[in-house]
């Protein structure tokens, strides 16, 4: 097979062959070109160890030295050179304790995770592939090179990464792989959480979210999200729903669209739903109070899992809110768009949306007209710039200031009066008006 090398990595590898060195491209851009995919990186491997190619490109970062990469400059862009190595014992489940490098190109790729993952290309030798990845990527399997339980020792991630592969390229988990992540799912616990939470959002915005099944039945979120565990465990005995609180989430994974905020809401929406479960007389199971107690469990995993403050707030906002159904008036849609945050709009009616088709089919049709009615009322009140925010007030604190009313507590309440007067009649939000308004309220504290 031949492969089109963009100009700077034809550059770059032949610059390294005409100096006696070998040099190919490899790993995920090779399985993307495969796979009919614009890779997103082009790295190289050579058997140049880095001093040497350091002294060979003018302009050079050491990125990595210390385990053989280094990244050439060539064209305003960044290519990570790497010497072909062997990895010492692991320790850790993460780091070798120590690296050598090697002049040979197959002792290099069988260190690697995947088969799809370990093959090298350049266009003097083609296609070097002695693992069998190009037959694992036609059968759109994902097996690891060699001995799984050995690359897994030495990178616990790779257990979780055959899972989000799966979940991007659409392939499923070679048998043997597949026990072996469950034997050795213990070992996650080894990785930093800053790494898991990668290559979650990897999975869950690849375009079939519905693998994070595939990590609670390998015991991998029994490691880092066991909450999931527990809500797939937990059944829902009612007329509303036809799964339970788990195989409910996966589901709603699939009715939204792939954003990480919108994704990691629809995983965590019913979070609480297993520590509020009550059961009636006639078996039927209650969720009373799941969302507030959702936000609050949702930001302790996010936290745990160390997402940053913006993430973590939007995310919570919408766990907490997924489950609003004020009626379907201007008022009261007004209301609850200034009491929820108009930040959280329109991605909370996304969010409700999966919910809903993730649900039995009872009354599905009702509850979906309600969604679409209410996103109406939404979108009128903001064609219409209607007041929903207390900083869009026609008046502000300066002008009450200018009335003689002192700053302090006295303002802010009269502005709040002003604001509910604005709520439940829009067409007040003028200028003129609110100064009147503001005259009667203000005159006790003038």
């Amino acid at each position: 097979m031949r492969i089109d090398l963009p100009e700077n990595v034809n550059r770059i590898i032949h610059t390294l062959e005409e100096h006696g060195f070998e040099a190919y491209v490899v790993g995920g851009c090779v399985r993307d070109v495969m796979l009919g995919r614009m890779p997103q990186d082009w790295d190289i491997t050579t058997s140049a160890q880095p001093k040497q190619v350091k002294a060979l490109f003018p302009r050079t970062v050491d990125t990595g030295i210390r385990h053989g990469t280094v990244t050439v400059l060539c064209g305003g862009t960044g290519y990570e050179v790497t010497t072909y190595r062997i990895d010492g014992e692991y320790e850790d489940a993460r780091h070798p304790k120590y690296v050598l490098f090697t002049p040979e190109l197959p002792e290099d790729l069988k260190r690697r995770d995947f088969t799809v993952n370990a093959m090298a290309y350049n266009e003097t030798r083609g296609l070097v592939d002695a693992f069998g990845g190009a037959e694992d990527l036609r059968k759109g399997i994902i097996r690891c090179v060699g001995n799984p339980k050995d690359r897994f020792a030495e990178d616990a991630l790779r257990m979780l990464r055959a899972v989000r592969f799966a979940a991007q390229l659409d392939f499923s988990i070679e048998e043997q792989t597949r026990k072996a992540i469950r034997e050795n799912a213990p070992l996650l616990a080894k990785v930093s959480a800053e790494r898991i939470q990668a290559e979650l959002v990897k999975l869950l915005v690849s375009g079939r979210p519905q693998e994070i099944r595939t990590a609670y039945e390998l015991s991998l979120t029994a490691v880092f999200l066991p909450e999931f565990d527990w809500m797939m465990e937990t059944p829902q005995q009612n007329k509303h729903h036809c799964y339970t609180v788990g195989e409910h989430t996966v589901h709603s994974l699939e009715h939204v669209r792939a954003d990480k905020v919108l994704r990691l809401t629809m995983l965590l929406h019913d979070v609480a739903k297993p520590q509020c479960m009550t059961t009636d007389e006639a078996g039927q199971n209650h969720f009373k109070g799941h969302p507030g107690q959702g936000e609050k469990l949702a930001e302790s995993i996010l936290r745990r899992l160390k997402f940053d403050n913006d993430t973590i707030r939007r995310v919570c906002r919408l766990v907490r809110f997924h489950d609003e159904r004020p009626p379907l008036t201007e008022e009261s849609i007004r209301r609850t768009v200034s009491r929820i945050g108009i930040e959280q709009f329109p991605a909370l009616f996304a969010v409700k949306r999966a919910d809903t088709l993730a649900q039995s089919g009872y009354r599905r049709a009702e509850k979906l007209r309600y969604i679409e009615e209410f996103e109406q009322i939404y979108h009128k009140i903001q064609s219409e710039n209607q007041c929903i925010q207390k900083k869009d007030l026609a008046v502000s604190g300066q002008d009450l200031i200018a009335m003689g009313m002192h700053t302090g507590k006295e303002i802010g309440s009269v502005l709040e009066q002003l604001f509910e007067e604005v709520l439940e009649h829009p067409e007040w939000n003028e200028r003129e008006k609110l100064l009147e308004l503001a005259h009667k309220l203000a005159a006790p504290f003038i």
